[in-house]
């Protein structure tokens, strides 16, 4: 029978997550506002334009992502996994020749290609299909092994290390650590809820606590420096962890950025100094050093709602899981909540100074066209599961009719 445009109208509202939708956009206002307060007080007229423009165009862009990726259902995306996954490491390896010279020579990371003024990260893009390959393996293995052993918790692991050591290992060559933990926080995320055995988890995070404790305890001494050294860490990264364990003893050079953001989320208050109303510089706010600005027009008011709206996107995308009861899709959904929580608090750790510099951005809110993309991406893939589960869904309805 078919059906009038009210009806339809109806049927595709239903399958659209608007409350997902909701905190995206709160977040790109956000952020757009941010932007344009950090280019007011940085930079001059044109800029401010041209910064608040360039990045609406990114928030266009992707939508129409999410639009695209909404199309592709699980059969599709399963799929379409591994030809990303290896379209991700050909990304990762090609820019290790093509990076842009100028950013190495002011980060000394080669991650990043640059086209004119045009700059992208392969390695944001890649997330969300590092996250659609892994969701693939554990979903291929644990239909194969229902029944959970610890040999075959131990087989899904070796797998899970097989599928991420080639990333790690270019990510190192590239020199972004910090890029490189984002995809550690993945991979841990989706083996708590692949249902591997604490007997190996509890043991597996001990271990990793205790490795990390001991960098941290090596970092503080000569001696210990000189063994880290041997294992590849560089100058710049003992100078951020020294910045960290003591922000106010070089507020001048290597420890400026975290000091004048901290002076700025400070000076914020409660309720902030109102709108464009900034009194403290901090370098490279518009990106990573955003929620100083937030800090400082809106206080801790303001940072608090704007945390509060992570956390509705988080339960919103844990709510469709839910609701859709489809495996595959429940840990693609892990990867993509793990990504943006990461994000979340060692951005905002780092702003406040309780965890070191990393140069990782506030998703939708810190400027950077592909870190935008890479986090819209992720936010398609989980808006597809409410579209084809709602489509299912009225299709056996109507079949009953």
């Amino acid at each position: 029978m078919a059906k009038n445009a009210t009806e339809q109208r109806t049927e595709t509202d239903s399958r659209i997550d608007w409350g997902i939708i909701f905190c995206v956009l709160m977040l790109a206002l956000i952020g757009l506002a941010s932007i344009y307060v950090a280019a007011t007080h940085d930079s001059s007229a044109t800029s401010i334009t041209s910064a608040v423009v360039s990045q609406l165009v990114w928030y266009v862009i992707g939508t129409v992502a999410i639009i695209i990726i909404m199309q592709f259902d699980s059969e599709q995306l399963w799929k379409v996994a591994p030809v990303l996954y290896g379209l991700g490491i050909f990304l990762l390896a090609a820019v290790l020749i093509f990076y842009s010279r100028a950013y190495y020579l002011n980060t000394g990371a080669r991650s990043w290609f640059a086209i004119g003024s045009l700059t992208f990260q392969p390695s944001e893009v890649m997330k969300p299909a590092f996250i659609l390959m892994l969701a693939r393996v554990v979903t291929e293995h644990n239909s194969q092994n229902p029944f959970h052993t610890v040999r075959t918790d131990w087989v899904l692991i070796g797998k899970l290390i097989l599928w991420t050591l080639p990333v790690a290992i270019l990510l190192k060559l590239q020199n972004d650590f910090g890029t490189m933990l984002v995809f550690f926080a993945i991979v841990g995320g989706v083996i708590l809820v692949s249902g591997i055995t604490w007997k190996i988890i509890a043991p597996a995070f001990a271990i990793v606590g205790g490795v990390g404790g001991t960098a941290l305890a090596l970092v503080t001494t000569d001696a210990g420096r000189k063994i880290l050294e041997k294992v590849g860490f560089q100058a710049y990264q003992f100078s951020r962890v020294d910045t960290w364990l003591h922000p106010s003893q070089d507020t001048s050079n290597s420890g400026y950025q975290l000091w004048q953001s901290m002076k700025a989320v400070g000076s914020g208050g409660i309720f902030g100094t109102g709108f464009n109303v900034s009194h403290v510089y901090v370098p490279v706010r518009e990106s990573d050093m955003i929620f100083s600005v937030i800090g400082e027009n809106f206080g801790f008011i303001g940072g608090c709602v704007l945390i509060f709206l992570y956390f509705l996107l988080i339960y919103q995308m844990i709510r469709v899981t839910f609701d859709t009861k489809n495996v595959f899709y429940a840990y693609i959904s892990t990867g993509v909540i793990m990504m943006i929580l990461f994000h979340v608090f060692e951005n905002i750790g780092m702003s406040i100074g309780l965890l070191p510099l990393t140069g990782i951005p506030l998703p939708f809110v810190s400027q950077g066209g592909s870190a935008l993309i890479g986090n819209l991406i992720g936010i398609g893939l989980i808006m597809s599961m409410r579209y084809h589960y709602k489509s299912y869904m009225f299709s056996r309805n109507d079949a009953f009719k």
